[in-house]
């Protein structure tokens, strides 16, 4: 089994780190720069920085952010919101991200997704897709639903069909929230996760609900997830990277424990 990577997540907002539950009820939850750096430090083996305003508001990412972000990691950094064009991913890259992350504007015009990818590589474009059960649906996962800007809109498709045309496209990566569970510590959506990553061959990154250790197990026991995120539990000090890889190896979960 591949070594699974534990992936730290600051949703940004007007400059600061907020977390919210559901999409909604934000709260702040720090600095952008002490916060990565403080995860990175703990044995996070990657970084996600995403600006969730940034398409509702109809702007760029805010590079400044993204630049003094960057300056204080060591492990892989990936960013997301208001990247809409290959320039606008070269920027974000020239303000040192190592990887970008599209949502609405991949859906808007899915062909971006190959732009980015044939200059700066498939393994520097994630497609992170924010997915929501088709309520009263009798295949309630296998019709879950996509939304875009910042989970307010639904899309329009279905999420294992644009999951599979990411990949078609050129993604690396794909970035999967379970907008039923995020925020809600009570465990990530198993049986979404492990559809969707049967239906790819590139790495699925988990994210939505993490609250502990046996969380993280099942998703990549059960889910089949390649990596989890999570943010609340790392921001509000329930546990750190360095503990929860502890926990997970000690249950038989290949991680990379931070030196």
């Amino acid at each position: 089994m591949l070594t699974k990577r534990i992936i730290a997540c600051l949703d940004v907002r007007a400059g600061r780190v907020v977390k919210g539950v559901q999409f909604v009820d934000i709260i702040d939850a720090g600095d952008p720069a002490e916060l990565a750096h403080r995860h990175a430090a703990a044995g996070a083996d990657e970084i996600v920085l995403l600006d969730i305003t940034a398409t509702h508001e109809g702007r760029g990412t805010l590079l400044d952010t993204v630049k003094r972000t960057a300056a204080t990691l060591f492990v892989p950094f990936t960013v997301g919101g208001g990247i809409r064009s290959a320039e606008d991913a070269a920027a974000v890259f020239d303000a040192g991200a190592d990887k970008v992350s599209l949502n609405s504007a991949a859906i808007a015009r899915p062909e971006l997704i190959g732009e980015i990818g044939q200059s700066f590589g498939a393994q520097a474009v994630i497609v992170a897709i924010d997915a929501r059960k088709a309520a009263g649906s009798a295949d309630p996962v296998g019709d879950a639903e996509v939304y875009v800007s910042g989970g307010r809109k639904p899309a329009g498709l279905r999420v294992l069909d644009w999951a599979r045309e990411a990949e078609q496209r050129g993604a690396g990566e794909i970035l999967l929230t379970s907008m039923d569970t995020d925020g809600m510590r009570s465990g990530f959506d198993l049986e979404l996760t492990a559809r969707v990553s049967a239906a790819v061959q590139i790495p699925v990154i988990a994210s939505g609900g993490a609250g502990s250790a046996q969380h993280f197990a099942e998703v990549f026991q059960q889910g089949r997830a390649d990596a989890a995120l999570a943010a609340s539990i790392f921001h509000f000090g329930v546990t750190d990277s360095r503990e929860l890889k502890q926990e997970l190896q000690r249950v038989g979960i290949p991680v990379r424990l931070p030196c």
